[in-house]
């Protein structure tokens, strides 16, 4: 069987192995995208493919919807030459439910994919037409913090955002620079209104989006690029919108394991690939069942019914700024990144293999969410804190068919360490006066500085998976050796009183040189990772 418009012809094949195929046009859903987009997405990975892609799949089928999805990457390219165009932009979605069984649904809600490329006319001009489509309501992105980002952790502008500043609107590489150039074709084209929305783990998520968009503006504005109109456009949000969302769906890696199942009930081409940016990515996508995506209502060009989608909920941009701050700075991402470094430098390959039989890790993840987190958490009422908390550790984290691996929790950690600790220590300071009291947060922190080391708890090196602080942490930390704990002078200094990284200066919230004493007493030597973890849990 193969995964593509003329392979699905034979739906009683396809029903035979148990896979459930679209129930309504795919075709025609496609060419409607083509003709008049409605929702186009930035950042085509595995969380859009699953989560987004199907919800929008979900709406096509109850006849909510009757547009696909317009699919835009503006970082790895190989996405759409190596999965999605070779597949008729077709996805296999495969659901890993607790009890080990699989739900598996054929996607046919990406109607066309596209590579940002400004070096490329013909892409470069359907880009614009799409942007410049009355009929367009909103753009939703999942990037990653990184995607956001304008400036280094000195506050200087990456190079390639010097080089989009410098060279205008038709000749950017990034994605910020991609959409505001965009931007500046609907602009030009009859300043429809239109909502971005960005759907990443990031706190205040619309906000930061705003931020960089109008700072291209600006930028741009200065260098003669723009004229003041196209400022007023961007800034004001009952033009173009960005509302604010919390979204949470747990989303591994495509699982090697599952594309073997797969082959063996017939179909062909399943194997994951790593493209050449390190995207690891498949013609499925794996992940768990619950999801939750929580929107602001702010949408000035009209919106499809996206309440009617599954785990989506519509409300104030105070309701998402709860819901977010529960689950990012709270719940769910902080325990990712305090436990899943711990796992990597243990030697643990699967995060819910290791807490299940690890009862101190275990500990740290609930010290994490319960103990110290929690009580910082606002309710958002839609969502309840201790029921979304309990379903994390009695049905989510624990779900061992996941296979979600602890060096996929350590991807881009240092842009999410503001969010996930940052806000927490901020809101002990202001309520006691400091942070000091804190364990398990502080713990989890050393944890990641003695991660970036790059040698697990045996003296063995490993590969950090990508992150753009990578580099410049290694060069901090080189001089460290394990078994030495007197070459940790001041190193950790820089980091720490990082506002950039974690949104404060750890040391003026009392927890600064505990964080130290931590990481010290973790490069003790071999074994020495392993005996912090059980003498503080």
């Amino acid at each position: 069987m193969k995964l593509s418009l003329n392979g699905i012809k034979n739906r009683s094949e396809w029903e035979a192995a148990g896979i459930v195929l679209p129930g309504y046009d795919v075709k025609a859903a496609a060419e409607q995208a083509k003709k008049a987009p409605r929702w186009a997405h930035f950042g085509i990975g595995n969380i859009f493919r699953i989560f987004i892609g199907g919800i929008a799949d979900g709406l096509l089928e109850s006849g909510d919807l009757d547009t696909a999805l317009t699919c835009v990457e503006t970082f790895d390219y190989d996405v759409v030459d190596k999965i999605y165009h070779p597949f008729d932009n077709l996805g296999l979605s495969v659901i890993l439910n607790n009890d080990g069984t699989k739900d598996c649904k054929v996607l046919g809600s990406f109607g066309e994919a596209l590579k940002a490329q400004s070096s490329d006319p013909a892409l470069w001009a359907r880009l614009k037409e799409i942007f410049s489509a009355p009929s367009l309501q909103l753009v939703s992105f999942t990037i990653t913090e990184k995607g956001y980002a304008l400036t280094n952790s000195a506050g200087t502008y990456f190079p390639y955002v010097q080089a989009d500043i410098d060279n205008g609107p038709d000749k950017v590489t990034g994605a910020m620079g991609v959409v505001t150039a965009m931007l500046l074709e609907r602009y030009k084209n009859g300043k429809t209104p239109l909502a971005l929305v960005s759907m990443d783990n990031c706190s205040k998520n619309g906000s930061l989006l705003r931020r960089s968009v109008i700072t291209m503006a600006e930028e741009w504005q200065k260098k003669g690029y723009v004229e003041d109109g196209f400022l007023s456009y961007v800034s004001d949000e009952a033009t173009v919108s960005f509302p604010w969302t919390m979204i949470d769906k747990i989303t591994p890696r495509p699982n090697p394991e599952i594309a073997a199942d797969l082959s063996a009930l017939g179909l062909e081409n399943m194997e994951p690939l790593e493209t050449s940016k390190r995207t690891y990515i498949a013609p499925f996508i794996n992940g768990e069942d619950p999801q939750y995506l929580v929107i602001e209502d702010n949408f000035p060009n009209g919106r499809p019914a996206l309440e009617k989608g599954k785990g989506v909920y519509l409300g104030s941009r105070d309701t998402v700024n709860k819901s977010e701050r529960m689950k990012v700075t709270a719940l769910l991402n902080p325990v990712h990144s305090a436990v899943g470094p711990f796992g990597v430098l243990l030697g643990e390959e699967y995060f819910a293999n290791m807490i299940n039989n690890d009862p101190k890790l275990m500990k740290l993840g609930k010290m994490v969410a319960y103990d110290e987190s929690l009580p910082m958490a606002p309710d958002p009422e839609i969502i309840n804190p201790k029921a979304f908390a309990d379903e994390l550790f009695q049905l989510r984290f624990v779900n061992e068919y996941l296979l979600d691996t602890n060096i996929r929790l350590c991807t881009d950690e240092s842009q999410g360490l503001g969010v996930r600790f940052g806000e927490t220590i901020k809101a002990y300071t202001a309520k006691y006066g400091s942070a000091g009291q804190l364990i398990a947060i502080p713990l989890g922190i050393a944890g990641w500085l003695r991660y970036m080391m790059g040698i697990d708890d045996q003296g063995n090196p490993y590969t950090l998976a990508p992150d753009p602080l990578a580099g410049e942490m290694t060069e901090i930390l080189k001089d460290i050796e394990i078994g030495k704990p007197e070459t940790l002078k001041d190193q950790l200094k820089p980091v720490l009183s990082n506002e950039t990284i974690f949104f404060t200066n750890l040391y003026e919230n009392g927890v600064g040189n505990k964080i130290e004493e931590l990481f010290r007493e973790m490069i003790a030597g071999k074994g020495a990772v392993r005996a912090v973890i059980d003498k503080y849990m």
